[in-house]
């Protein structure tokens, strides 16, 4: 095995690129399905428990999300945001990496104007969803 030069670094890309938008999108979309199925699996389990342990079990799930009146309280509200962002992103993402799959929008400033799109695309979609869910 030829030995290594030192003063040679291991992995050159790293002193020469630059912190874009298009890499952000790319672990937004790794952190957003693997918090989807965390967060999500780990509240249906509960809630399926809840419902299974009777009443007195599902109204302390519900309590932990929701006031008296039905409404959410902050905890509720936090994580109906948070997923619902998540959900928003992690689809303007994925249809993203659609368009690159099939060859398109590898140029650096449409890649750059595409990931920029995701995360404007899933915060207005989000937020036109609360103020629907609120006006019911």
């Amino acid at each position: 095995m030829a030995s290594r030069n030192p003063a040679r670094p291991l992995s050159p890309h790293l002193q020469i690129w630059r912190w874009g938008p298009h890499m952000l999108v790319s672990i937004l979309h790794r952190v957003t399905g693997s918090g989807m199925a965390t967060v999500g699996t780990l509240l249906m389990v509960w809630w399926l428990a809840a419902l299974a342990g009777g009443a007195e079990s599902y109204a302390t799930f519900r309590d932990v999300f929701a006031t008296e009146s039905g409404a959410l309280n902050i905890l509720g509200v936090i994580i109906g945001i948070g997923l619902t962002l998540s959900l928003f992103q992690h689809m303007a993402t994925g249809v993203r990496h659609l368009f690159l799959d099939m060859g398109a929008g590898y140029e650096l400033r449409t890649n750059k104007r595409w990931a920029m799109a995701t995360m404007f695309v899933s915060v207005t979609l989000t937020a036109l969803f609360w103020l629907y869910m609120g006006m019911k």
